[in-house]
């Protein structure tokens, strides 16, 4: 992996991800360093009712703090914030979490473009967005502005993904990326760190 393809310096990180995800979710936590300096902000298509099980799957397999977000929450380093089923997650100007119960969009409550779009808007270059599996096109429209802020857009290779669909769409319509397959993953974001 070339170093040049490595931000200076993360401020946060957005993953973003729907049917076919958790799979390299569970590829990848484990191989995360726990010395991450930097918030993980999940963002993934789930159905409501069983809000914490998946907070507690990836808190097994990982020593960083796993937490569903929580209203007005700040976001600290070192820590995994699960957006809850049902809910979009903003991230404020204070870099405080806000959860919001509007309308779907691209079918999808939480949306992925809109985590991408107001975490990009708050960390502009800081910000890395990687978007994984999924059947439909939720995240391109967000990546684009992460690319515009100058925030660093990293897709999944399609020909790794469940569901290439989405990844797909990203390649397609979004200028400036990376493409990794999902088992090096990890390993770009353990270089994320600030050492």
């Amino acid at each position: 992996m070339a170093e040049a393809l490595i931000p200076t310096r993360c401020s946060a990180l957005v993953i973003g991800g729907s049917a076919g995800s958790l799979d390299v979710l569970l590829e990848i936590f484990p191989l995360l360093e726990t010395a991450i300096n930097f918030p993980i902000i999940l963002v993934t298509h789930r159905k409501s009712g069983n809000d914490s099980l998946l907070a507690d799957l990836l808190q097994s397999r990982t020593g960083l703090k796993v937490k569903e977000a929580e209203e007005k929450e700040p976001v600290l380093a070192g820590y995994v914030y699960i957006t809850p089923a049902d809910y979009h997650l903003l991230i404020e100007r204070n870099k405080t979490i806000s959860l919001d119960y509007s309308e779907k969009i691209n079918y999808s409550r939480p949306s992925i473009d809109v985590t991408f779009q107001s975490a990009a808007e708050v960390f502009k270059e800081g910000l890395v967005c990687i978007l994984l599996s999924g059947s439909n096109a939720d995240g391109v429209e967000g990546l684009k502005i992460v690319n515009n802020l100058g925030g660093l857009v990293v897709i999944q290779n399609p020909n790794t993904a469940i569901m290439p669909y989405m990844p797909q769409q990203a390649v397609n319509n979004v200028k400036r990326h990376i493409i990794l397959d999902s088992f090096a993953m990890a390993e770009f974001i353990n270089k994320l760190i600030d050492k």
